[in-house]
């Protein structure tokens, strides 16, 4: 029976194995996953990025043949883990009743190159990428920052938010969103969790966040410069290909700047707006190599692109955690 038939024929809640190959399902990965696993992981993953023992190779971006329909391979290999992550976008399964994001994480044997696991990732993706925001809200943001403001009222900001509550004792949530009723139906989402959210305009969210979190498919920059306050931190996680920018380019001048991958942010990130700039990498931060915030006034901003040993990271901890 081919590996594509026995894929469909395993049993729900177990693990499946073709020879030494790891089969995770969407219900597995997503019962397995949770924030503290996806902070670990993402951590771990960013300062394996700056070693000189890892390799993240250019990012491949596709589209399929449906209208809007688009998919990317984001690659890398460490001493110990090599692989990739194919992520789509089928807007059409809107109407479907659908998701319209899917993740899937391919590991290989870093020893003979056989095909080690195959992980199902769409809600692990979730959790993966807000985790990223709470790394470097952790090491970035003021210990004392307490008020939030979201940019964004789609499927990812409420993971953003509450994975930003578990690193910070947040009191305020600011929810800034182009529909009234997707920003009430995320509010409505966050009180049910406990986390006291209103909504707000773009300028009143600016200045009164202590941290600001944008997450959004935007072209074009979601707020002025000079709302910033002195002291904010800033996580922008939208950028992933070129052409999108959440940020005005006037807050990089007086903005102490870092990212999960320098040459990738500059190429399809937030930071592919900058000139020159000087840009750290978060992982620099977390080793010690480099200090992420040094005044309670600096602004800081950390824009996450998305990179692959993220990804490969956080699918071989759940593979630990379900053979454990």
């Amino acid at each position: 029976m081919c590996l594509i038939r026995l894929i469909k024929h395993m049993k729900i809640g177990s693990e499946f194995k073709v020879g030494n190959m790891i089969f995770l399902n969407e219900k597995q990965t997503a019962t397995l996953i949770s924030n503290k696993v996806a902070y670990h992981a993402v951590k771990d993953a960013f300062i394996a990025a700056v070693s000189d023992k890892a390799t993240l190779f250019p990012v491949v971006s596709a589209a399929g043949t449906m209208p809007g329909s688009t998919f990317s391979l984001k690659s890398a290999c460490t001493e110990t883990i090599v692989g990739w992550k194919t992520g789509s976008y089928w807007p059409q399964n809107i109407a479907l009743g659908r998701p319209c994001h899917g993740t899937t994480i391919f590991l290989l044997d870093s020893d003979n190159g056989s095909l080690k696991a195959i992980v199902e990732a769409s809600q692990v993706n979730a959790f993966r990428t807000a985790a990223a925001d709470a790394v470097a809200v952790d090491y970035l943001a003021r210990r004392d920052a307490s008020s939030l403001a979201v940019f964004g009222t789609g499927h990812q900001a409420e993971y953003e938010v509450m994975a930003i509550s578990e690193v910070r004792d947040i009191d305020t949530v600011l929810v800034v969103g182009r529909s009234i009723e997707k920003t009430e139906a995320l509010i409505d989402k966050l009180r049910k969790k406990g986390v006291s959210a209103k909504s707000s305009d773009a300028k009143t969210a600016c200045e009164n966040a202590d941290i600001i979190i944008t997450v959004t498919t935007s072209g074009t920059a979601l707020f002025q410069a000079e709302w910033v306050k002195p002291g904010t931190h800033i996580s922008a996680m939208g950028a992933d290909k070129k052409g999108k920018q959440e940020l005005p380019i006037e807050l990089y001048l007086n903005a102490a700047l870092f990212c999960d991958f320098e040459s990738q942010s500059v190429e399809i990130g937030e930071f592919q707006h900058t000139k020159n700039a000087s840009i750290i990498d978060i992982g620099q931060v977390l080793n010690g190599i480099r200090s992420g915030r040094i005044s309670s006034t600096d602004i800081t901003i950390f824009d996450s692109s998305g990179i692959a040993i993220q990804d490969l990271f956080v699918a071989n901890k759940l593979i630990n955690l379900f053979e454990a």
